[in-house]
């Protein structure tokens, strides 16, 4: 599939989606927020092929959320770290473990998260940045933005938020 049509949608989800929506690169991503940072590390964890690796993690240092950095000289080899935007996105993986925790983990979560500040055990939330409170799709309402526009991928959402066609 190419994902790069997705970039063109005035959508930040489609956008976004068109980068990280890929099975591999989410656990990429997991592994990496993991502290895996090794290749090898990686391949064996995922024991996906070598060339789909390669693939998500060019894909994630073309779009400057992961760098490679060597860590041996002979032979050389890298690891691979987290950039800022890369570490930003730990909200949407752990939004995506809380959910698949609640209603796919049959057996029970396969991990705990423990908060270091208090050393409790955590569930993540979606807050709001101004109140704390928790964002629920019945609290939230949607405007139009100043990068929205009617378009593939955003038709009938252009519509709906301005109210008019874009015909």
């Amino acid at each position: 599939m190419n994902r790069d049509r997705f970039t063109a949608m005035a959508c930040s989800v489609a956008r976004t989606s068109g980068l990280i929506g890929d099975p591999w690169t989410l656990l990429v991503l997991r592994d990496l927020f993991l502290g895996l940072t090794r290749f090898d590390e990686l391949h064996r964890d995922l024991g996906v092929a070598t060339n789909v690796l390669s693939d998500r993690l060019d894909r994630l240092m073309s779009a400057g959320l992961v760098e490679r950095k060597p860590y041996q000289r002979n032979p050389v080899r890298y690891r691979y770290e987290l950039t800022e935007p890369g570490k930003e996105l730990y909200g949407v993986v752990l939004s995506l473990l809380a959910w698949g925790d609640r209603y796919m983990a049959v057996d029970g979560a396969p991990m705990e998260l423990v908060h270091r500040d208090c050393g409790e055990l955590t569930t993540p939330l979606v807050t709001c940045d101004n109140c704390g409170g928790e964002l629920h799709v019945d609290d939230v309402e949607v405007r139009p933005g100043p990068g929205g526009r009617h378009a593939p991928g955003t038709v009938v959402i252009a519509e709906l938020l301005t109210g008019h066609s874009g015909s």
